[in-house]
């Protein structure tokens, strides 16, 4: 079994792992991983963030190329076709057997319940895009979500942080160094708003879109959300006290 390790003076090298195929209708806002770091990057000065395009063809690093990864989101479902899917879930498996850290965001939330022993599927709900209110323990707090699938069966060893009446399993926190969300603390209100207005018709129907629209214009979701709940997630294990 294996710990990474940093000394105060050395920099903790993450990888963001970006799941999410190129698209010309996103790819404005900047890429999965590109996003991730604006979000991550001034809460973590301490840390080298690494966009690894894994859907773009970039080769899946080792376990030990890296001292944390992050998982992103993605379009896929756990359950498709990829040449990725599976390697994916090995190096998961890898992450956990070696103590080496990880964070997941949606489809990061849902294939690592998967590779560490829980499942995720479509919900009945249907596809879910906008500002969404969830629980995490007394707190209440809104944040963007965009997804259909969600983790159903809990993994061993995990316990559920977050909740919200339409996803009853929001986040999880793993007892190694694991932990997750369904909803994209990464996104801000210019990037759902598009995605709302391309799914329309499609993902959503007319009436769904404008309860979308109307959630996310009604509600002011912290742009720093959960940033330094994951910094200090990667330095308190990479740097215990």
């Amino acid at each position: 079994m294996l710990f990474h390790l940093q000394p105060d003076d050395e920099p903790m090298n993450i990888a963001i792992i970006n799941l999410s195929s190129p698209d010309t209708d996103f790819d404005r806002y900047g890429s999965a991983g590109a996003i991730i770091i604006k979000w991550l990057a001034p809460h973590f000065p301490e840390a080298t963030l690494t966009e690894v395009y894994v859907a773009n063809g970039v080769a899946l690093p080792s376990a030990q190329d890296y001292d944390g990864f992050i998982i992103s989101g993605s379009e896929k479902g756990v359950y498709d076709p990829t040449d990725w899917m599976e390697p994916v879930k090995r190096l998961l498996v890898t992450l956990r057997d070696e103590k080496i850290p990880v964070f997941g965001i949606c489809f990061g939330h849902q294939i690592m319940a998967e590779a560490f022993g829980g499942s995720a599927r479509k919900a009945d709900k249907g596809f879910v895009v906008g500002a969404v209110e969830y629980t995490r323990g007394e707190q209440k707090f809104p944040a963007h979500a965009m997804h259909r699938d969600q983790v159903f069966d809990i993994p061993p060893g995990a316990t559920v942080t977050a909740t919200s009446p339409y996803c009853p399993v929001a986040a999880l926190d793993y007892d190694f160094p694991a932990q997750s969300v369904q909803f994209h603390p990464e996104f801000r209100k210019p990037l759902v708003s598009a995605a709302i207005n391309l799914f329309t018709g499609d993902l959503l129907t007319e009436q769904e879109a404008i309860v979308s629209k109307d959630s996310i214009a009604d509600t002011d979701v912290d742009i720093n959300l959960y940033a330094n709940q994951v910094a200090d997630f990667f330095k308190k294990t990479l740097r215990p006290s």
